[in-house]
């Protein structure tokens, strides 16, 4: 069973170029379910049913699994079947009738705008770390960018003439625009702390060695400055781009445009961030109206 696995991830891999999260996902979730079988020993794909992958599913539920990470499992067992099945390494799709669980869309924690100035203004411009750091954190917020997204910019993707970045994946690229303070912050540190930083590297930002930066260290660096301004809230880069999409909903940005920004495939979930703007909209009712407190 994991030689088909593993035939799988080459699929997605050189074939459908799907992202390297994605195929690390589907890759450890595969595995877990051939573990599984061939501990009650069944060992092939072909002497698999649709009974057998349901009783599968029911063991992440008993083990305590949330409905999420039951789902993003169907969603890999179900797209690993359906390659099986095109390719005829098996005789029927046995994982076409598994359903995901209903996940009840929860609104992402975030950042006031309070907070968000509070944790931006907190590098200085006294060292080429702290203009590197400024600029990171401001480009972040401006843009909505995941982490590994931010750490893999190159320097030629930036255009500060016309004020927008360009976010390159493996499938797609988008353009999305930088507000102003983001543009100071991205100048200062290309003229003044980059050229001493970077080296001959083509990356946007690296570490002080020049090199890379990984997304632990760039959550070490938000921890490290969200404990400076005295934030008590568990702050991580993924906060700051929730923060980023509820601010633009919130304040009326049209949902479309937003999803464009931060490179949804679905707007189903860019959605989740109108909860924000219909909290507020309550709030500024209840404040308002004479009869909202009789």
């Amino acid at each position: 069973m994991v030689e088909y696995v593993d035939k799988y991830i080459d699929y997605l891999t050189e074939v459908k170029k799907s992202s390297g999260n994605t195929i690390s996902s589907y890759k450890r979730d595969l595995l877990k379910m051939c573990k599984y079988f061939k501990s009650n020993g069944i060992e092939g794909v072909q002497d698999l049913n649709s009974t057998d992958l349901s009783t599968y599913i029911g063991t992440l539920d008993k083990q305590g699994m949330s409905s999420a990470t039951i789902s993003r499992n169907i969603a890999s067992i179900k797209s690993f079947f359906m390659y099986l099945f095109k390719n005829k390494v098996v005789k029927e799709d046995c994982a076409d009738k598994l359903k995901a669980p209903k996940i009840d869309k929860k609104v992402p924690e975030i950042l006031s705008i309070e907070e968000i100035n509070l944790l931006l203004n907190q590098p200085s411009d006294r060292t080429n770390k702290e203009i590197r750091d400024k600029a990171m954190l401001e480009l972040l917020y401006a843009t909505g960018l995941r982490v590994s997204e931010l750490i893999s910019i190159k320097l030629e993707d930036v255009n500060l003439t016309l004020n927008y970045i360009l976010c390159k994946d493996v499938n797609k690229e988008r353009v999305i625009p930088i507000e102003n303070a983001a543009k100071h912050a991205l100048e200062n540190y290309i003229k003044n702390a980059r050229p001493d930083m970077c080296g001959n590297s083509d990356l946007l930002f690296t570490n002080l060695k020049g090199e890379k930066m990984t997304r632990q260290g760039f959550w070490k660096l938000i921890k490290s400055y969200a404990k400076r301004a005295g934030i008590e809230k568990d702050i991580t880069p993924h906060m700051i781009r929730h923060s980023f999409a509820a601010h633009l909903v919130t304040n009326g940005a049209d949902l479309k445009a937003v999803q464009e920004m931060l490179g949804h495939s679905d707007i189903s979930t860019t959605q989740i961030y109108l909860k924000s703007r219909q909290s507020k909209i309550k709030q500024e009712y209840d404040k308002a109206h004479p009869r909202a407190k009789v």
